[in-house]
């Protein structure tokens, strides 16, 4: 089995920082890509950050330069800071990693159960 649990979750008020963690755990050969996304209500889920096992990253427009993406590749974790949060990033939040389990070698991605992010004006 493998899970994919998020913490850090919140309210905050315009102008403020969270930051988001999501272990990954179980039975796990290797990590490639790690990402956050988020859904608002009535919205399609989107992609807020990525990050391969190389530490490569890319962000969404409209985060671009307010929230950093990083992973503890030792710990199967990946993190979201967000600073300057705005109303609009009011969403559940969700991590997702691109693994191969034990014993496997077709990659998969599998998914936490999301968190949520409320951002008051």
């Amino acid at each position: 089995q493998v899970q994919l649990v998020e913490s850090g979750g919140g309210l905050v008020q315009a102008g403020g920082s969270l930051r988001l963690s999501c272990a990954a755990s179980g039975s796990i050969f290797s990590i490639n890509a790690m990402a956050w996304y988020r859904q608002a209500p009535g919205k399609q889920r989107e992609l807020v950050a990525g990050i391969t096992s190389a530490g490569r990253t890319n962000y969404a427009g409209s985060v671009k330069g307010r929230f950093t993406i990083s992973r503890d590749n030792a710990e199967n974790t990946v993190y979201l800071q967000m600073n300057s949060l705005k109303p609009e990033d009011t969403a559940v939040y969700y991590c997702s990693a691109d693994l191969i389990r034990v014993g496997g070698s077709i990659q998969y991605r599998y998914w936490g159960q999301g968190t949520q992010v409320t951002v008051s004006s």
